[in-house]
């Protein structure tokens, strides 16, 4: 039970669903309920396919390239690091993907399903959580169940978002973002030890 939570706050880090509302709600401004509400189910479902793509595929991707995936941790760390640094001190999630937004690139795959909701730290998750060297299949479906979940939040999330945005607004968004860099910023360098520690165990 402690592995699921500890999959499922990795996910909901790296996905951060209340971050993502921000830029739904200026994606689907000019449509009605009824497009909102199909462009929230796409915008799930194409992310949900990729996420699923690297949680079945991404190990065999990178070893067919020849690249560790221990090597594969410690840079994605490091990237994980910096990302969730520009979180904490940058802007958020919800202002960087507004500018995405505003320069016209208003679609349910783009920004929403990516980066918005398959960010690339999500797409490492996803690769690093099903590392078929140390997790047995049965932690690996828990792994995915957990990613699912996060994926159901946010669709619940994107269906209800004009209220709950009214309720939290910018600021409230852009606090919940950067408390998730916190946590990722953790799990980054947690990340990096672990590859580390299994590089130098080969």
């Amino acid at each position: 039970m402690n592995d699921w939570i500890s999959s499922f706050v990795f996910f909901f880090a790296v996905i951060d669903p209340v971050g993502t509302l921000p830029v739904f709600i200026a994606v689907t401004a000019r449509h009605a309920e009824w497009q909102k509400r199909k462009i929230a189910l796409l915008a799930v479902l194409v992310a949900s396919a990729i996420l699923l793509f690297f949680l079945l595929a991404g190990q065999y991707l990178l070893e067919t390239i020849g690249v560790p995936l221990s090597a594969f941790q410690v840079a994605g760390g490091v990237v994980l690091f910096l990302f969730a640094l520009t979180m904490i001190f940058g802007e958020g999630k919800p202002e960087q993907e507004m500018g995405i937004v505003k320069s016209g690139h208003e679609t349910a795959i783009f920004p929403l399903a990516v980066p918005s909701i398959a960010s690339p730290g999500a797409m490492l998750a996803a690769v690093v959580l099903t590392d078929n060297y140390r997790f047995d299949p049965i932690h690996q479906f828990r792994t995915a169940t957990a990613m699912f979940a996060v994926l159901g939040i946010v669709l619940m999330l994107l269906l209800t978002a004009q209220w709950i945005f009214r309720f939290i607004g910018d600021c409230g968004a852009s606090i919940v973002s950067r408390v998730m860099g916190l946590i990722l910023a953790s799990v980054a360098t947690t990340n990096v030890l672990l590859g580390i520690q299994q590089f130098f165990s080969i």
